[in-house]
């Protein structure tokens, strides 16, 4: 377990060194193991301009299965389901259809997220079985405007250039011997 978390630590530490932690929406924790649990916890770090943050839709990408995202007081939640690109089965059953996108909208103007202020918003879920770069997409709209952030490399995992980056999350190839997916 010590190897397992020396890598998952240095590799996320190594991937905040090249981001800057709110100048987007960015994951808590930008690295995790494979076909594992994960915590996907989004971190909103300012408005549209000088507007407040009335909602947040995250788009599930192919291959992050189960999500089951965590209410949050003050905002509605709801949910997109949909055919998946490649089924999956977990605990004996077979799996064709999830979640596709999640959104949180502020109830009202008193519930949005006030440009000088930082929230996160929580999605539960198993990782990819394979290795390497999944991107989420996420749509932060405002009282006035909107941030989509959903640019994706053409390839590597550099967000450097890009204006609008989608939130990365970097699957691993650790072996975990208490390692269970849920």
């Amino acid at each position: 377990m010590s190897s397992l978390f020396t890598r998952v630590f240095a590799t996320a530490f190594t991937l905040c060194l090249g981001s800057s932690s709110f100048a987007h929406v960015v994951l808590q924790d930008p690295a995790a193991a494979a076909h594992t649990s994960y915590r996907a916890t989004f971190r909103v770090g300012h408005g549209c301009d000088l507007e407040a943050t009335t909602s947040i839709r995250v788009t599930i990408p192919a291959g992050f299965n189960g999500a089951q995202p965590m209410p949050k007081a003050g905002w509605s939640l709801s949910t997109k389901v949909g055919p998946l690109k490649t089924p999956y089965e977990s605990h004996g059953k077979k799996y064709t259809e999830g979640v596709l996108e999640i959104t949180w909208t502020a109830n009202g103007p008193d519930n949005a997220l006030p440009t000088d202020y930082y929230d996160e918003f929580v999605v539960r879920g198993t990782t990819p079985g394979k290795p390497g770069p999944v991107w989420f997409k996420v749509l932060q709209s405002c009282a006035k405007g909107a941030n989509d952030w959903a640019e994706v490399p053409a390839s590597g995992t550099s967000t450097k250039g890009l204006k609008s980056p989608a939130a990365l999350l970097e699957v691993l190839d650790v072996q975990s011997s208490d390692a269970h997916a849920h």
